[in-house]
């Protein structure tokens, strides 16, 4: 159980995301010391909406195809509605929440963020919110669909919008001290060799 100060959260987007759902946790889990990356399709600056407004861009550190989830302790999920919709459409995306998910480790999604989740085929039988416009895909996927600003069920977090973030973001940290710590890529890459 590492503390959120020793933490490596990873934040998966691409253009389109909505700016407070990725600068707000990341400045929340900043602030506490946790380690956060950014990994995203490419490696240029991804440009943030504010609603429908563009929004600050932000350079990510690595490529998706990069990014493995045995190096880190938590996966963040941003919405806005076009970064979810392009991300869902890649393999690797979803191939790496998957991997978190097969490993226990927490997955945080807000917003029009879920409909990764949904992609990932992960939230069948459990209880999840997010932005009004995707619940029924929510419940097509076989979630328990409701309507609170954090919503924990194993080791998947769902929120609803901007106004969210800071439960949400709460609700991550929570998860993310009890779960098992992430070991360093190198040291299971000797375990194995």
């Amino acid at each position: 159980m590492p503390s959120v100060a020793n933490a490596r959260i990873l934040i998966v987007a691409t253009d389109g995301f909505e700016e407070s759902e990725l600068f707000g946790p990341r400045e929340i889990l900043q602030g506490r010391g946790a380690r956060v990356t950014l990994a995203s399709l490419k490696r240029d600056p991804i440009q943030a909406t504010v609603h429908d407004d563009p929004g600050k861009t932000i350079r990510p550190d690595l490529l998706i195809e990069e990014a493995h989830a045995d190096e880190f302790d938590a996966l963040l999920l941003p919405g806005g509605v076009r970064n979810p919709d392009q991300l869902r459409t890649h393999a690797e995306v979803i191939d790496l929440i998957k991997s978190f998910d097969q490993q226990g480790k927490p997955i945080a999604a807000i917003c029009h963020g879920p409909w990764l989740l949904v992609e990932a085929d992960l939230v069948r039988g459990k209880t999840a919110t997010s932005w009004p416009s995707i619940r029924t895909d929510l419940r097509n996927a076989g979630a328990n669909v409701v309507d609170q600003e954090a919503v924990t069920d194993g080791n998947i977090v769902t929120s609803r919008n901007p106004d969210d973030v800071p439960a949400f973001t709460e609700a991550l940290i929570a998860l993310v001290e009890q779960a098992p710590e992430a070991e360093p890529r190198t040291q299971s890459a000797e375990l194995t060799a």
